[in-house]
């Protein structure tokens, strides 16, 4: 049975709002008790908008709430280690906005406190709730791919860098407050997936380029500041002889990318559209597949399947005990591991060992 959870939203910009409405529209027995954020007015129209009572500019000052159990943190990556730690430490459980923060060594200082003080973390994945996602787990789950040996993440917009390409704010594309772009921004969603049905391999050496080559209108690049990155590419040595090479695209000259993949010795996955690809003999086989009726049955014959229904949901249904919390902290920490190398490995010119990521990793947090 449901339970009624309690929570407070740290930041009400574009991503609270969206977080917001998760809540109010998927989860069930969630009460949003209070919410912070620097700008007041925005937080009070935002607060008589969805019903909720309490409002801060401060977000200590919702933390000191003993009625809350959970928050949401719903801001940009580099304030995402200083708030995280924070409310662990209040003693507070935390779902976070991906990616997990701006700098790995920020992420592992989140996953460290977390363990520290007993507390839940949660990173917002969504790619992991999807149905392709799901089936795939199970296909996997039964041994059908055989021995896994490559995957491939792949992620493509044509034209959808934030700000210059006409939608969201200007802190999405500079280095101060995101750290990153297309492989934080986007990335993280499809290498934490791949890691999740790889079994989350231990990473031992990453190699990749990034690239900013496309033009863009040139008041938006000067107001913007501009200066992440649109396309990242990356080839990841994982344990046991497991390959993942990367492509992530917030803006291409090309029509698409094929889906996200799966080699196997007995079959293959594509994840979008969804494709599993076997041999018998000399017959070549591709198979099709009904999601819709794979997630009828899921929603039948397994209790609490709306709790892996989205990313939100989950948290929801985790926090009433009806399900168990994914690993969702620990991929969102390895993909950082693997996004950073990639700069890493960009910058320095050669492939990169996980030791020395960790090494390299400079703290990008904002401090507060």
């Amino acid at each position: 049975m449901s339970r009624t959870v309690r929570v407070g939203v740290i930041g009400v910009g574009q991503i609270g709002k969206s977080h917001l409405n998760g809540y109010t529209q998927k989860t069930k027995d969630v009460e949003i008790v209070a919410i912070a954020d620097i700008n007041e007015a925005e937080a009070r129209r935002v607060a008589e908008q969805y019903k909720i009572p309490n409002v801060y500019t401060n977000f200590r000052e919702l933390l000191k709430r003993d009625d809350i159990e959970a928050v949401d943190v719903c801001l940009h990556n580099n304030y995402h280690m200083p708030v995280t730690v924070a409310a662990l430490q209040a003693g507070k459980h935390v779902y976070c906005e991906k990616p997990m923060a701006g700098a790995y060594i920020d992420a592992l200082t989140m996953y460290k406190t977390a363990q520290e003080t007993g507390r839940m973390l949660s990173i917002q994945l969504n790619t992991l709730f999807q149905s392709e996602t799901k089936a795939a787990k199970a296909l996997i789950d039964q041994g059908l791919l055989g021995h896994i040996y490559h995957a491939r993440s792949t992620g493509f917009r044509r034209r959808g860098r934030p700000y210059v390409d006409g939608y969201g704010t200007a802190q999405f594309v500079q280095k101060d407050v995101c750290s990153g772009g297309a492989l934080y921004d986007m990335g993280v969603y499809h290498i934490a997936m791949m890691l999740w049905l790889l079994g989350n391999p231990a990473v031992q050496r990453v190699s990749g380029k990034v690239y900013q080559e496309l033009d863009m209108d040139e008041e938006r690049r000067k107001k913007s500041g501009y200066n992440v990155e649109e396309l990242g590419l990356g080839f990841v040595k994982l344990q046991d002889g497991l390959t993942l090479d990367i492509i992530e695209s917030w803006a291409v000259n090309l029509d698409k990318f094929d889906g996200s993949t799966i080699f196997g010795s007995k079959a293959g996955i594509r994840l979008e559209p969804f494709g599993f690809f076997s041999s018998v003999g000399d017959l070549d086989l591709n198979a099709s597949s009904d999601m819709g009726g794979f997630e009828w049955r899921l929603h039948s014959l397994r209790e609490n399947a709306d709790g892996y229904d989205s990313a939100i949901q989950h948290w929801a249904a985790v926090l009433q005990g009806r399900v168990p919390l994914l690993p969702t902290a620990e991929l969102a920490l390895k993909t950082m591991l693997i996004s950073e190398g990639i700069y890493h490995s960009d910058r320095l010119g050669r492939e990169v060992s996980a030791e020395e990521i960790e090494s390299l990793s400079v703290s990008s947090a904002v401090k507060l």
